[in-house]
């Protein structure tokens, strides 16, 4: 599952260009430069148009930076661009959840340039992660989006779904973003009900993920079938069925809490 290092810590102060172990993690959109073979992130010192930069953190070793290059920066000889999501499996997962934490945060400075109640030019402030307006006060945090997630059991079985979004074959348990005023178990209830018809009960809490694309927090649960009739609501979910251990279909990478919530959730049953 994708998890920050256990000893990397957030820092909003600027790291000096001259610290020996700073790694600057150079994105050109979505896309992250890394060595031509993509194994390792590409660092590099540059005077190419630079859109924004920004300091992430350090663990005991490395001090991280992001910067957001100009969408007509070419990537040197021997580098090249890659979304982050085909970096899985190939990176090391504490690099790119690094990665997903600077892309997240490269995005939310740049859509945070300008106040939202009165327009004026924002300033990055250094003791918080936030944008202040200097005219009215408002500030602005990163944007930070909860959704739950939930897998539904029966007996030894368990209700996976494929979303209209998912390559042809991929199911995964159900998921779905929490409204306003709303908790997150009652948004368990709401979203599997509104998704495939049923009703649950037990919720457990499993396992939180920060998922950066843009800006989730995955909040997983386990909860039993209370009754209803399994019935996808098709602009969501294109199909939904009950699976045991020896019939499962394509599961959604290892990377993913999903993933470890089926594995998890298989092994006890």
């Amino acid at each position: 599952m994708l998890e920050t290092p256990s000893k990397f810590v957030a820092q909003t102060a600027f790291v000096q260009p001259s610290d020996a172990t700073l790694i600057t993690l150079s994105f050109r959109g979505t896309e992250l430069l890394v060595h031509e073979n993509g194994q390792t992130v590409r660092s590099f010192a540059t005077t190419a148009p630079i859109d924004s930069h920004i300091v992430i953190g350090r663990d005991e070793q490395c001090a991280y930076a992001a910067q957001r290059l100009a969408a007509e920066f070419q990537a040197p000889e021997g580098s090249r661009f890659a979304n982050l999501r085909s970096l899985f499996g190939i990176l090391p997962d504490e690099q790119v959840a690094i990665a997903g934490r600077a892309l997240q945060l490269l995005e939310w400075d740049r859509t945070h340039q300008f106040c939202g109640a009165c327009a004026t030019p924002t300033v990055r402030e250094t003791h918080e992660r936030a944008r202040r307006c200097p005219a009215c006060g408002l500030s602005a945090y990163p944007r930070i989006s909860p959704a739950m997630m939930c897998l539904v059991t029966k007996g030894a079985q368990i209700l996976l779904a494929r979303n209209v979004n998912f390559p042809a074959g991929r199911f995964s348990a159900l998921a779905g973003f929490l409204e306003a005023g709303e908790s997150v178990e009652d948004a368990v209830h709401r979203e599997v009900h509104e998704e495939v018809g049923i009703q649950v009960s037990d919720l457990r809490y499993v396992a939180s993920q920060s998922w950066p694309f843009p800006h989730s927090l995955m909040i997983a649960f386990t909860a039993e079938y209370a009754g209803g009739d399994l019935l996808p609501n098709g602009h969501e979910i294109a199909e939904a069925h009950w699976f045991d251990k020896h019939n499962l279909p394509q599961l959604p990478p290892k990377v993913s809490i999903a993933r470890s919530l089926i594995e998890a959730t298989l092994a006890r049953l």
